[in-house]
């Protein structure tokens, strides 16, 4: 690709090349490593996750020294901290295309490489994950080792226990890395952790161990006395180290050690490796080590963006942030819920301005979407914001803990649709779906960012109408029109569309901002003597049915556009609609269709769903002269 990679970084093709370096070799490729990361990221005309890597620069290292993937099986979780197992990997070269068309994956992607072993944009999968490869290797008589590697943010999802507990029952070789990025201690108390790592790592201490007990069970009530003894080193270790957690789970505790000590991390794995039983290794890294900006502000760092050539744009999620603030100024009783997402739902700022009323569970959808069940079975009004791909996790409690009980919880689905370069464990275009069915579930979705203010305001009117229940409004990772926003908001009927355009012979029903493409498109057309309708649907559930049976019967063709997989979704909510009324009007549903999307530019993944305005006006123009399904088949 023509890029310079640093010398030392450029002789790895593979694992295999880094087992040939010495110990000064392995901390220069560490070194380089980690400048190429600070080169090549902030770089990216989509920017990238950043700081977890710079503090997995050493970890990784060391894991691919002393294990062999892809025998060996490294799941990584998340996958923020895997850019450096990409470098030594073979994909060097390629992190300057990495999150973009074409280019590499975001996260682990076993189709890219033989050494994914598992593919991960979820938190909270690693562990599971390498108890699956733990039996299957022991079911077939393997030897070769597993490691799970998690952040300790992962932890507090409920499938990361899950895992420990099955792991912990299992007693199978297992090793669980724990990479905290989150703890700050005082170079004492890690001193004392760095010491007793060393004492319990060590085989002179272990044998020396052996040796005193055995001396004093020889003494009158030696057995008492070593009794005593393990009871005061438990109260010591409860007092000071985690370990007794995942001992009692039925791990073996090592650390918490430095993440950046090249030596330390190798005899504390070469030790982990050698045993026969599930292992947790604590490590201690500092997030955005060896780069001074991210180490300074770690979670504004976490990902850098592409920089803007002009003024700050809008975004849909900065207009969330407008909402919340209008609806908890007026409302005392409104509290914002997230799930380790309050910088990415915009929530960190009104955490600020209302302390108390912002509550960030951590990485756990499904405890986010129960408690906002019960805060507003007690009075409250949550606004839960959550990303659609993630409200995924916490579908059960939306369906037996919120809508059964007509909870009024005011979902907010950040990142709907295609979100691009994060690619398809980002998506959030299954979010209709599954919601859709959910009885007593309002849904609905702003064309623009005037809408989405007026809908905020209407969602919390609905909580304390006639019949209160929960309602979800979605909208997509994009940048607004650029409307004023208004300064008075108003309700807007429920269930209830609206006409944007009249025209002849064939009508565009769009929801959300695809209501937007279709005005853009039938001007497209009006432009060449073409006149179409357009409407804006608005609400998902309750259909406008109304909306949807006047423009069947007024029109030959109706054709409707969303941001979402077209299984399931907003056209199917039609279909079932006219599948029932006596019309000729021919329906087609645009939207994504049934397959996985790839990373890359969000307006390159719309185009090639035709769900932008040459893909439109082609549809219609087909459509208008008669040719086949089969001639406006799509290509990239």
């Amino acid at each position: 690709m023509g890029r310079s990679v640093k010398p030392l970084l450029a002789t790895i093709h593979g694992p295999e090349d880094v087992k040939r370096l010495n110990q000064r070799q392995l901390l220069q490729l560490c070194d380089e490593m980690r400048l190429d990361l600070t080169e090549v990221i902030p770089a990216l005309p989509c920017g990238g996750h950043f700081g977890s890597n710079l503090g997995a620069v050493e970890l990784t290292v060391a894991l691919h020294y002393l294990f062999e993937t892809p025998r060996d099986k490294f799941v990584f979780d998340v996958g923020h901290q895997s850019y450096p197992h990409k470098m030594l990997t073979g994909r060097a070269e390629g992190m300057p295309t990495i999150r973009q068309t074409k280019g590499l994956a975001p996260f682990c992607k076993p189709a890219e490489s033989e050494h994914d072993s598992f593919g991960a944009g979820h938190g909270g999968t690693s562990i599971s994950a390498a108890v699956g490869f733990a039996l299957a290797r022991d079911l077939t008589g393997g030897d070769n080792h597993v490691v799970a590697i998690i952040g300790d943010g992962s932890l507090t999802a409920g499938q990361s226990f899950e895992g420990l507990n099955h792991a912990g029952d299992l007693n199978s070789p297992l090793i669980v890395v724990v990479n905290d990025n989150g703890m700050s201690i005082s170079p004492n108390v890690g001193a004392l952790s760095r010491y007793m790592t060393q004492i319990r790592v060590g085989k002179s201490f272990n044998a020396l161990k052996q040796y005193f007990e055995e001396a004093v069970r020889k003494l009158p009530l030696g057995g008492e006395a070593v009794e005593a003894l393990e009871r005061l080193d438990m109260s010591v270790r409860h007092a000071i180290l985690p370990a007794v957690y995942f001992e009692d789970l039925g791990f073996e505790y090592l650390g918490p050690i430095d993440g950046h000590d090249l030596d330390m991390l190798l005899r504390t794995l070469t030790y982990a490796k050698s045993r026969r039983k599930p292992v947790v290794v604590h490590v201690l890294t500092d997030k955005g080590k060896g780069f001074e900006p991210a180490e300074n502000d770690p979670g504004k760092l976490h990902a850098v963006k592409p920089k803007s050539a002009g003024p700050k744009v809008l975004a849909y999620t900065d207009v969330f942030v407008e909402g919340f603030e209008r609806l908890a100024k007026a409302d005392p009783r409104v509290v914002g819920v997230t799930a380790a997402m309050l910088d990415g739902t915009g929530l960190a700022k009104m955490a600020k301005l209302f302390p108390g009323r912002v509550l960030d569970v951590g990485m756990a959808e499904q405890h986010a979407v129960c408690v906002s069940a019960a805060l507003a079975m007690d009075g409250r009004r949550p606004v839960t914001a959550i990303y659609s791909t993630f409200l995924q996790r916490a579908y059960d409690q939306v369906l037996h803990d919120v809508a059964l009980h007509r909870a009024p919880v005011i979902f907010a689905l950040d990142r709907a649709g295609c979100v691009g370069n994060d690619g398809p464990t980002h998506h959030g275009m299954y979010d209709l779906a599954y919601l859709r069915h959910i009885p007593d579930l309002v849904i609905m979705a702003p064309k623009d960012e005037v809408e989405m203010l007026h809908m905020m305001h209407t969602a919390l009117s609905y909580t304390d109408g006639p019949t209160p229940g929960p309602i979800a409004m979605r909208y997509p990772r994009a940048n607004v029109l650029g409307l004023e926003l208004p300064d008075e908001l108003v309700d807007l009927p429920i269930g209830r569309g609206e006409i944007l355009r009249e025209g002849e012979k064939v009508a565009l029903l769009g929801i959300g901002t695809m209501s937007h493409t279709a005005l853009d498109a039938a001007q497209a057309l009006a432009d060449e003597g073409l006149s179409v309708t357009v409407a804006n649907a608005r609400f998902v559930k309750p259909l406008d049915r109304e909306l949807v049976l006047d423009l069947a019967s007024r029109h030959d063709h109706l054709l409707t556009i969303e941001d979402h997989s077209v299984v399931g979704g907003f056209g199917s909510a039609v279909a079932e609609v006219l599948a029932e009324a006596d019309t000729t009007c021919r329906l087609t549903i645009i939207g994504v269709r049934d397959e996985f999307v790839e990373h890359g530019e969000r307006e390159h993944q719309l185009a090639w769903h035709g769900l932008d305005v040459d893909g439109l006006t082609r549809r219609v123009r087909a459509i208008l002269e008669g040719k086949s399904d089969e001639t406006l088949k799509l290509v990239g």
